[in-house]
């Protein structure tokens, strides 16, 4: 028996629902993409068998009266991004040796997107991400301003953005940079896979170097850049253990590191850098830490309620060479476990946990309720923390469930 789905669905542009019936040639594919600009969509997925889907506010919407797309139309949208299949072409190459290929890809109007090409069911998949052609300032990411950019004037240790793919840790590290770019006389090297923001040198001369164009891995770059006379270095990931034990080692010499991994909380955060090592490393890599994490920021990025954008939310942890000594004992002591304690009672340090920045645009009004329950990590503390705001029975018996009591 059948069964039915709500969809969400969005018109198109004019121009766009003129070519619905169209194949993906260069031109649909370069409307496609300027109709996700129009519309203020974050992304696009073109996949077999869907028509063009729009990511809005953090929602999907299909386009209404557009044909499902077939295999020859996301292999010809495919071409016109990296182009035609040829041993020569190292993008084509990377497909068929890892089965996707990333790239940056920009339109006329100078809207630039992150490219993720990918195969699913042996068919050609394409996930866009609009680049936002204006960095945002601390103000307008809902960061604590003064707190970053004392952080930013420090000379070296690790600042580490987290969270899950589509938070806006890119966003976020892009505005660091851009802020040490205006305000520090330093040098800056940024290695990401792609290039994503476009900087020009400011008060400080900056580099950008792409993984596959300018050098071969995350874990290389760091290495060689270290002879460069850098003080400022972004790594776009911490993908693998070469890159993680090269970044701490930067930032224990002497250099400012910025980077990202995919945890959702900032004690999280700690287990994966040393437990992700072998044994043997464990100790090693826990002492580089203890010392050189300067700050983990965990974000999350929420529907607003009035369904006008998204807001994010941030746990905030600081570490030793951001001036908290007891994260750094934590950490030495394989005491993770307590760090939410700590993080909660150190709120003069500029520490918050999610949960209470969650309980506290739950209370402006700015998020649904449901929103951030899902998002907490400890819904209990999340419950706590809105003590007298009407929450719904059913929650508070499923809080006690998901936390383990």
């Amino acid at each position: 028996m059948g069964q039915d789905f709500i969809r969400r669905t969005m018109k198109a542009p004019p121009e766009l629902s003129d070519a619905a019936g169209r194949t993906l040639d260069g031109d649909v594919v370069e409307m496609l993409m300027g109709a996700c600009e129009t519309l203020g969509a974050s992304d696009l997925h073109l996949t077999v068998g869907e028509p063009p889907v729009f990511r809005l506010h953090g929602r999907l919407y299909r386009v209404e009266g557009y044909k499902n797309l077939t295999y020859e139309d996301t292999l010809s949208a495919t071409c016109m991004l990296i182009g035609e299949d040829d041993p020569t072409n190292r993008y084509w190459q990377k497909f068929h040796e890892t089965g996707g290929a990333d790239i940056a890809a920009a339109l006329e109007s100078g809207a630039r997107f992150r490219v993720s090409i990918f195969q699913q069911k042996g068919n050609p998949a394409i996930a866009l991400r609009l680049i936002p052609d204006e960095i945002l300032t601390f103000e307008q990411l809902g960061l604590p301003v003064a707190q970053v950019q004392e952080l930013l004037h420090r000379p070296r240790g690790i600042i580490l953005l987290t969270g899950p793919t589509g938070c806006g840790k890119t966003t976020t590290i892009a505005s660091m940079i851009d802020y040490i770019n205006r305000e520090r006389d330093t040098h800056i090297i940024t290695i990401e896979d792609p290039i994503e923001y476009y900087h020009v040198g400011k008060r400080s001369i900056l580099n950008q170097r792409e993984v596959g164009v300018d050098v071969s891995s995350f874990a290389e770059s760091v290495t060689r850049n270290m002879r460069s006379d850098p003080d400022v270095m972004l790594v776009g990931e911490m993908r693998d253990l070469e890159t993680m034990r090269a970044c701490l080692q930067a930032a224990e010499t002497g250099h400012l590191v910025l980077s990202t991994l995919h945890t959702v909380s900032a004690p999280k955060t700690v287990d994966r850098l040393v437990t992700g090592f072998p044994s043997s490393e464990q100790e090693e890599i826990r002492a580089m830490t203890s010392t050189s994490l300067m700050a983990v920021f965990s974000e999350e990025l929420i529907p607003k309620k009035d369904g006008k954008g998204r807001i994010a939310a941030y746990e905030i942890m600081v570490g030793e060479a951001g001036g908290s000594a007891a994260i750094g004992n934590l950490i030495r002591e394989r005491k993770s476990s307590q760090m939410r304690s700590t993080i909660q009672s150190s709120k003069h340090l500029g520490m918050q946990l999610l949960e209470t920045n969650l309980a506290r645009l739950v209370r402006d009004d700015l998020i649904a309720f449901e929103e951030a329950y899902n998002r907490a990590n400890q819904k209990s503390d999340l419950l706590q923390f809105l003590e007298g705001y009407p929450i719904p029975e059913e929650y508070l018996e499923a809080a006690e469930i998901a936390d383990g009591g």
